[in-house]
């Protein structure tokens, strides 16, 4: 096992460089690299330890969008959070390296810890039965740039698949960036089991671009649970009228048009900003509102879905 993962990463501690730089580094040498036959070696022990974790996680919900902004990572951290409040064993992945936002949204502000064997990394514990990592919670400075290329992001998320001690899981839910590119391609390349949820507000420059991730997700073959709307209405404190901020409807009639399930429509919440910055999600919190009964019936849409 590699025993420099992120060392010489600037702002990342010493401790934690124990499972990402070797497979970063061969990746970026490729053919150059004079111990070909010692990388594959590593890839190849690298490939059983990913297979050896997946093979204890029951299911893997994979939430992706195909654009920013439209509150995918508030998705993740909520779903992740309801299916731990009902009892279920779930862990978090924030594959996003260069705007990792789940760890504040999660209320992780310690850096991670690894095992005493310095093997694996430790999964922070946020509530009972959900566990948590990103990147964010690797690095010293929390406003510290990652600068990496594709390689680089491709080894750092098999080994967050692999190298971390995940345990046995009755879901994990992986929050990737938006778009089609390096990282929601390696964990689907990785992790082919993967369900994926696709996030979306309601309006047509939200959806123009989730039609492409709906093409990304047959492209590559990965199945799908459904499609939410998110933002759909904001309903005034004042005199309870909802205004469609971003109109209405619009991510049930593309889910019709695409032949997905529409797993449904989350209005507007401002006490959703609030709880993200104050990282506790609220559906970890168990308050009875507008959000929480809509999130409620999409995970309750979902597991029905996977018969459990």
């Amino acid at each position: 096992m590699p025993q420099a993962a992120l060392y010489g990463t600037p702002g990342i501690r010493r401790k934690h460089s124990i499972m990402i730089h070797d497979n970063m580094e061969s990746a970026k040498k490729g053919a150059a690299c004079p111990s070909q036959q010692k990388s594959a070696n590593r890839q190849n022990e690298q490939e059983a330890m990913i297979r050896d974790t997946l093979a204890k996680i029951t299911h893997k919900i994979f939430v992706l969008s195909g654009k920013g902004g439209v509150g995918k990572s508030s998705v993740a951290a909520n779903l992740s959070s309801a299916l731990a409040k009902k009892g279920y064993r779930t862990g978090l992945m924030d594959v996003d390296v260069h705007g990792p936002s789940i760890a504040q949204m999660l209320g992780v502000t310690d850096l991670l810890d690894i095992t005493p064997d310095q093997q694996r990394i430790l999964p922070k514990q946020v509530s009972e039965n959900l566990v948590v990592v990103s990147v964010q919670a690797l690095m010293q400075e929390k406003d510290q740039a990652i600068i990496w290329r594709g390689p680089a992001k491709t080894g750092m998320i098999q080994q967050f698949i692999g190298s971390v001690e995940w345990g046995n899981l009755d879901f994990l839910v992986i929050d990737a960036p938006p778009g089609t590119g390096d990282e929601p391609l390696t964990v689907v390349q990785n992790i082919p089991e993967a369900l994926g949820v696709i996030v979306t507000t309601p309006q047509e420059v939200s959806l123009s671009d989730v039609r492409k991730s709906i093409s990304f997700c047959k492209t590559v073959k990965l199945k799908t649970l459904g499609l939410v709307e998110n933002m759909a209405g904001f309903c005034c404190p004042h005199c309870n009228e909802v205004i469609d901020l971003f109109k209405t409807g619009g991510g049930e009639k593309t889910a019709k048009e695409q032949g997905l399930t529409f797993l449904g429509s989350i209005p507007f919440d401002p006490q959703v900003v609030v709880s993200g910055d104050a990282g506790t999600p609220l559906m970890l919190e168990g308050k009875d509102t507008a959000f929480t009964r809509a999130f409620s019936g999409i995970v309750d849409n979902i597991t029905k879905q996977l018969k459990i």
